[in-house]
């Protein structure tokens, strides 16, 4: 990418891609920045780690110097969600997401355990420590509309695209072709820790240890192929554009039984 580095520290790397689009990496998990910098409204999208939120907070009064309109949320799992409490209380903002995740951010359910058995990496092999458990947001989070309209920014639409979770959304801007994928593809191996270290960019399916539904996560990969997306930021891994992200996405759907769904774990079948 051709991204300015804004900031790189131990806790947190931040880069503005575009004008008005910018990620956060919180250790292992990217929150996504969308709106200009210079003014009018923005959104965040994911809050990523509990233990990085007051980075992340200081970074975003940094490049904005103002709160964003609402957070959207992908899906509800621990490494996207886990300064969302505190941040939409501090900023007095709404929460968004599909109407199948609400379950798992009220409070009402769990989601499934992870496998530890898929993956064949450190990350996956400790995937058992990580939070499952739901989080409480009350009436601040509210569903996303059935339009695909995504609030506070009006060229964006949300795509549905589960398996990794029941409601795990995707967002897309068509003038340009510019996706935020969420965990539906990636651009790193989680379930390695040397590739999260290295962060070498490579196409991959969702992280492996909590996709429960490997039937919708490949439908979901089939339904992002068909946008043909110039630009891709994800929930983890580095930004990828151009040839690298159209031929690599194209290679993942034609071939996620062999590359992305594992030989065998608790929900392969």
């Amino acid at each position: 990418m051709n991204g300015k580095s804004i900031l790189k520290t131990g806790t947190i790397d931040a880069e503005q891609v575009t004008e008005d689009l910018g990620y956060v990496r919180t250790l292992i998990a990217n929150v996504i920045l969308v709106g200009h910098p210079a003014g009018g409204d923005w959104v965040l999208v994911d809050t990523g780690l509990g233990p990085t939120v007051t980075a992340l907070e200081e970074e975003v009064d940094r490049i904005y110097s103002r709160p964003p309109k609402a957070i959207i949320l992908t899906h509800g799992h621990f490494d996207h969600v886990g300064g969302v409490i505190t941040l939409a209380e501090k900023w007095n903002v709404p929460v968004y997401a599909h109407q199948l995740e609400l379950p798992f951010l009220t409070g009402k359910q769990d989601y499934p355990p992870a496998d530890p058995s898929v993956g064949g990496g450190l990350m996956a092999r400790i995937s058992p420590v990580y939070p499952h458990k739901a989080i409480d947001l009350g009436d601040r989070v509210k569903g996303l509309a059935e339009d695909g309209s995504v609030p506070f920014l009006p060229q964006w639409r949300w795509i549905h695209t589960p398996g990794h979770s029941p409601g795990h959304v995707s967002l897309f801007r068509d003038c340009d072709r510019t996706l935020i994928a969420g965990d539906a593809i990636i651009t790193v191996k989680q379930e390695s820790a040397l590739a999260v270290v290295s962060q070498e960019v490579e196409l991959h399916g969702p992280p492996a240890y909590f996709t429960s539904d490997w039937e919708l996560a490949k439908a979901s990969v089939l339904k992002l192929a068909t946008l043909r997306p110039k630009l891709a930021i994800t929930g983890h891994g580095q930004p990828v554009s151009g040839q690298v992200l159209q031929e690599g996405l194209e290679y993942l759907a034609r071939h996620f039984d062999k590359v992305a769904v594992p030989e065998q774990g608790r929900y392969v079948d």
